[in-house]
């Protein structure tokens, strides 16, 4: 039987990523261009910024990719695309450019949920994750507790009621002074912070049923902390470091009882982190150290992995094509606020 060889284009936020992956070989080659440093200036991600640099990037990147692994366009049976959830231009540049180049060559386009592309990134290393299992997928738009019964059957368990971690690291990163993103800056910070000085709220960890999350609060009292610490002309690097310290700290607290909760009300016996915070190295080391004592497997994908990339986008979209799903008309239709829990229901 003929291998299938599928391009995967990553284009949902402000990461370009394209990949190649074979059904016998696995993962040929990918790439990533981040636009951190364009968006670094405002402090976040300006949509129609990402959305122009993804114009830029795509193309280049794709024919990069294709001549590097001596390969031609022809060589493609398939594209598989994030078609949501994300930006709605910058997902309209990935679906415009995959579907285009699809229809030209006569091959499958496969939209792919973003969440769902995380959520299977470990099996890019790993060839089976014990199911079912508990996933974390923990980014900057997005903070969720999954059941995966097996692949295609994923059951949403908790969610975010208001910011997402990766976004309540850049709000207290710019309250700060620091670079975006704001998840490696306030981890970096940290470091040098000292234990015990501060402490902030574990959101929503006194309500013993919820599994869902919620870090506006945190955020607001963290503003508080650094107005109080201003006025009084105490807001030294050092404090600084050591309110970095205590939020970092509130946040992954957080994390790590929301998914012990969520991994005994699913009565599973292992967890997958996934998404961009998926890269704490504060929160790998405690969620090991505290799973592993419990038999708890907790599975990580490597760093390349846990941030947008294009490797997952073609993996998913290979089980998506042997299921039969893809976008047979072409259309470019994106889903910018498409559920995790809908992911089945929405493929036309």
């Amino acid at each position: 039987m003929k291998s299938i060889l599928i391009l995967g284009i990553e284009s949902s936020c402000d990461e370009t990523a394209t990949a190649l992956y074979d059904s016998e070989k696995g993962l040929i080659a990918h790439n990533i261009f981040s636009q951190i440093d364009l968006h670094k200036q405002y402090g976040g991600v300006v949509p129609e910024l990402a959305s122009r640099d993804h114009i830029k990037k795509l193309l280049p990147l794709i024919d990069s990719l294709i001549k590097e692994n001596r390969l031609d366009l022809t060589d493609l049976d398939a594209i598989a695309y994030t078609s949501g959830p994300g930006l709605s231009g910058a997902l309209l540049v990935g679906s415009v450019v995959a579907n285009g180049l699809a229809y030209s060559l006569g091959i499958p386009s496969i939209p792919v949920h973003h969440m769902e592309a995380h959520l299977l990134a470990p099996l890019l290393e790993h060839n089976q994750t014990a199911m079912p299992f508990v996933a974390l997928l923990v980014s900057g738009g997005h903070t969720l507790l999954i059941k995966v019964e097996q692949i295609g059957d994923y059951q949403l368990i908790g969610q975010t009621l208001d910011d997402a971690a990766g976004e309540a690291f850049d709000k207290a990163a710019k309250l700060l002074g620091l670079d975006y993103p704001g998840g490696p800056a306030i981890a970096k910070l940290a470091q040098s912070g000292k234990e015990g000085i501060f402490e902030f709220p574990k959101p929503l960890t006194k309500k013993k049923d919820s599994l869902d999350f919620s870090f506006s609060g945190l955020k607001t009292s963290l503003l508080y902390k650094v107005q109080e610490l201003e006025s009084k002309n105490l807001l030294s690097e050092q404090t600084k470091a050591d309110l970095a310290h205590a939020y970092e700290d509130a946040i992954v607290d957080t994390l790590i009882e929301k998914s012990r909760r969520a991994i005994q009300f699913a009565k599973v016996n292992s967890i997958v982190i996934a998404g961009g915070v998926g890269a704490n190295t504060k929160l790998r080391e405690k969620m090991k150290d505290l799973f592993s004592k419990k038999g708890i497997e907790v599975v990580y994908p490597s760093i390349e992995y846990c941030t947008d990339n294009a490797a997952m986008i073609a993996l998913t979209g290979l089980y998506n094509l042997k299921e039969g799903i893809s976008n047979d008309s072409y259309e470019i239709n994106v889903n910018p606020r498409w559920s995790i829990d809908s992911i089945y229901n929405s493929h036309g």
